[in-house]
């Protein structure tokens, strides 16, 4: 049985298969995802798995080097944005509006998408490596 927190098995393949600056998103249950990005759909109702706790269980398996959040977190949700912050200590945090974010998604690995209902909680993490 795996030792890390991280049970979901579709969600820890895509870690294992990630190099140095590839991607994947967690994103809030209204996020429209690209149809040719993955989808890996964790909603079970509004509010689980929460945002948070998702990207806290992801973060424990992937290094990450960079997060890329919409702008607009900063002001809708900034409780949200300060608890990924907190997440995220020592992450580069790049801001693009949601609209470049949403085009940024057809680059990733996959999203995984939540039940959060948090506006704006969304993030695209960008892989470190660990040497």
């Amino acid at each position: 049985m795996k030792k890390t927190p991280l049970l979901n098995d579709a969600i820890s393949a895509v870690i294992a298969e990630m190099g140095h600056t590839d991607s994947l998103a967690i994103g809030d249950c209204g996020l429209p995802i690209p149809k040719e990005t993955s989808r890996i759909d964790i909603a079970l109702r509004r509010g689980v798995p929460g945002f948070l706790e998702t990207l806290q269980t992801v973060v424990e398996e992937l290094h990450v080097e960079k997060a890329v959040l919409a702008s607009e977190i900063q002001t809708a949700s900034p409780a949200m944005l300060e608890s990924v912050r907190e997440t995220l200590p020592g992450v580069n945090c790049e801001f693009v509006s949601h609209e470049e974010f949403k085009k940024k998604l057809k680059d990733t690995k996959c999203v995984i998408r939540t039940g959060e209902c948090t506006p704006y909680a969304n993030v695209i993490l960008v892989a470190g490596v660990v040497f």
